[in-house]
């Protein structure tokens, strides 16, 4: 069984971390899986939202950020979509290259990809998806199954 959490959020980056919280709060189950969200899925959602506020809506307050969370037995996945032009996120720099380590560009980027189990972009680019895999657990599939 699956749950799905939509949020239509404004431009404004106050939004974030009580977003994720929530998000977290709905799909921490036992407490290996809760250490996974707390960490790996926290801090790649807090990303995602801030590269879409800030690089994909350019800061611009008229702008929204759409999150669609999908939770499901085994996994949890979340797609983060701006409104702005997109990009190319293979042209994003390397941050752990010597040459790029004092650049601005491509840290969060870099930490999703890491930290997720599975990092896609639409083809324009103003689309994330994230997704994290569960360790299996009776009472994931308990809640799955409220």
């Amino acid at each position: 069984m699956e749950r799905k959490l939509v949020f239509e959020l404004p431009n404004d980056l106050r939004c974030i971390e009580e977003t994720v919280d929530f998000v977290v709060s709905r799909c921490s189950t036992c407490e290996e899986v809760a250490r996974k969200l707390q960490l790996n899925f926290r801090v790649s959602l807090m990303e995602a939202l801030s590269n879409a506020m800030i690089y994909g809506n350019g800061r611009n307050p008229s702008k929204r950020v759409r999150v669609e969370v999908f939770l499901r037995v085994g996994s949890v996945t979340a797609r983060v979509t701006d409104e702005g032009p997109g990009f190319d996120p293979r042209g994003v720099p390397d941050p752990t290259v010597p040459s790029n380590l004092l650049e601005d560009r491509g840290r969060g980027l870099f930490l999703m990809r890491k930290l997720m189990d599975e990092v896609h972009f639409n083809d324009c680019g103003n689309c994330v998806t994230l997704i994290l895999y569960l360790p299996p657990s009776d009472r994931i599939a308990n809640e799955a199954s409220a």
